[in-house]
């Protein structure tokens, strides 16, 4: 061995198991990035198709002023940004562990006359040196992702993904993930590797910095039981690894919170509604209402799901009663059973509402709302002679394709009510819902029942049912890929923060402690990461949660109102809770299996 420097591939060989999750962080780091890059370029391609199929040429800034152009550039910056802050925590991490449990080998390395500069250098090459490995799996893997993501959206999905490019290869995405590989290691490595320069020779003796240090006070018992209180002493008393912990958990609760905003965000966009339609067949003039008899006919007709209609009228004189008697006009629209079924189903209602009363023929309707809506639930309504009262609320108007209701007020009815109200019987409007294996005969034979003196708009082809879900796939796989990591994290920081640890609790137990205690010690060692991680990424995570809500979509759509993110909160803390169990077993089984005088001898 001629330098130094070839120790590196051995200490990899022989530190092989200690770096698998340090491996393992750089690898999904890299693939995350060729993976987002390389969907954001398989979607530019398949937009630039997009335009010039539509505009007969394509220029760069038509793509750059698209909205499907500048969302995609806008969620891979922001996503490269966030694994790359997550990459670097949680290898630095697993880094400061690695060097803590090497104490006596970087203190060998100085008696025998490696300097400062060179531990250093020694430690940043070391990480440098995982790369060769996990940077091209982690391009490999992306690569391949990219691919079966493609495949899904073109052939499963299809509508407007049906032009997106099989088997592309991305520069993007490559180059992206080798500049994210590289990275994140450098960054990651600068801090460990000054922690390993620090180390004196003299520490070389005892093989354990940490042990070198006198407390100026002995550890707290008022609250806990001796062996709780050193878990949490153990916790607290090397800071930069717990703000490290601390940060590493915490950005896993953040990012989690981040991306279920982007759930959100795509059911605003493309709400899905269980009363959705196929086929609409409307009135080409208002005077030329439809036969209230036809959606009888329609039901048996092959390749029909569901049959449902409305009923309008607009501009009804009417008045309202807040603090003082308001003249107005409201519109009223009937909702059939079925429809009005949704409603709840879709969770479309505000709190408080009571949409059981409006069924059948009732005195009671729905409301539309906003911020500027005047209604509120239990307010009275008079139109001619009848007293209506407001049993619920809407969340939006969606009657608007903003959500707003324009200072107009909408109620929604029964067919029941509104036919007794209006005296009304035929449709404006009837919506149909085919079954999967609906044939284009099936709609022609429906285009034949309905007459030519109708609208029949065939709406199939417009679903974005697919879309939706594509997006949420990916969505809800890049959350499962967060909470893997975050678990595989948490079990490897516990377990290399206990090894490097093992004489203390080797010392513990030749003075008395036992297997329980000493399970106890370091369960209370990983509760404190992950308290301290939890409320961390609360305080953080839940205000980023609501900016990020404001600004993608309160900002678009005022009626869409932030609430505490419940379930997916609930589910992070979970998985971290469940994640800090885990991590003590292994641990704790190691140290059972390890005799006393094993650990002593080498005091």
């Amino acid at each position: 061995m001629r330098s130094y420097l070839g120790l590196i591939p051995i200490s990899a060989k022989v530190h092989k198991r200690q770096n698998r999750l340090t491996l393992l962080c750089i690898i999904f780091a890299v693939f995350l990035v060729t993976a987002v890059f390389s969907m954001a370029e398989m979607g530019v391609r398949m937009e630039q198709i997009r335009l010039s199929d539509k505009h007969g040429s394509f220029k760069l800034e038509d793509l750059i002023r698209s909205d499907m152009g500048q969302s995609l550039f806008l969620i891979a910056a922001a996503l490269f940004i966030m694994i790359l802050i997550a990459g670097v925590l949680m290898i630095s991490s697993s880094l400061n562990s690695n060097v803590a449990q090497r104490t006596k080998f970087f203190g060998t390395m100085r008696c025998i006359g490696m300097s400062k500069e060179q531990i250093i250098l020694f430690v940043r090459l070391e990480a440098l040196n995982w790369c060769k490995t996990a940077v091209p799996i982690g391009l490999v893997l992306g690569i391949v992702t990219t691919w079966a993501l493609c495949a899904v959206l073109r052939f499963l999905v299809g509508e407007e993904f049906s032009h997106i490019p099989l088997f592309g290869i991305s520069i993007a995405g490559i180059v992206g993930g080798i500049f994210v590989g590289i990275v994140t290691v450098l960054i990651a490595a600068r801090s460990p590797a000054k922690r390993a320069a620090k180390v004196s020779p003299v520490t070389a003796v005892s093989g354990n910095s940490e042990s070198t240090k006198c407390e100026s006070h002995r550890v707290k018992t008022r609250f806990f039981k001796i062996e709780t209180a050193l878990g949490i002493h153990h916790a607290v008393s090397v800071k930069k690894n717990l703000i490290l912990m601390t940060g590493s958990f915490a950005l896993s609760i953040i990012l989690f919170l981040s991306f279920s905003v982007l759930i959100d965000f795509v059911g605003i966009l493309m709400p899905q509604s269980s009363a959705a339609s196929d086929i609409d067949i409307s009135a080409s003039y208002s005077s030329n209402p439809i036969d209230s008899k036809l959606p009888d006919t329609l039901k048996g007709i092959q390749g029909v799901k569901q049959v449902f209609g409305r009923r309008s009228s607009f501009d009804v004189p009417a008045e309202w009663d807040k603090g003082n008697v308001i003249p107005g006009t409201v519109d009223i629209i009937s909702y059939d059973k079925f429809d009005l079924d949704c409603l709840t189903k879709d969770n479309m209602l505000k709190k408080g509402s009571d949409i059981s009363k409006v069924y059948g023929d009732s005195n009671y309707v729905l409301a539309t709302w906003d911020e500027s809506s005047p209604l509120e639930i239990g307010d009275k309504i008079h139109t001619g002679t009848e007293e209506l009262e407001v049993a619920g609320l809407l969340k939006y108007d969606p009657f608007n394709s903003d959500g707003t209701t324009n200072g107009k007020i909408t109620l929604i009815t029964s067919g029941e009510t509104f036919v007794r109200l209006t005296g009304i019987t035929d449709y404006s409007l009837i919506m149909i819902q085919t079954t999967k294996d609906a044939t284009d005969d099936d709609v022609a034979e429906m285009r034949r029942a309905t007459g030519d003196e109708y609208t029949f708009s065939d709406k199939r082809d417009q679903s974005t049912a697919g879309t939706y879900t594509a997006f949420v796939f990916c969505v809800y796989g890049f959350l499962v890929i967060i909470t893997l990591v975050s678990v595989l994290n948490i079990v490897n920081s516990i377990s290399m923060s206990v090894s490097a640890r093992i004489k203390q609790y080797g010392a513990m137990r030749a003075v008395g402690m036992d297997e329980y205690q000493i399970t106890k010690m370091i369960t209370s060692e990983a509760f404190t990461y992950a308290l301290s991680g939890c409320a961390a990424g609360c305080v953080i995570g839940l205000p980023l949660s609501r900016l990020l809500y404001h600004t993608l979509i309160t900002s678009h759509f005022s009626y869409a109102v932030w609430s505490i993110p419940v379930v997916p909160l609930l589910i992070i803390l979970l998985c971290v809770f469940a994640a800090a169990v885990i991590s003590v077993y292994g641990p704790s089984k190691r140290i059972r299996n390890i005799s006393v005088t094993e650990t002593i001898n080498e005091l």
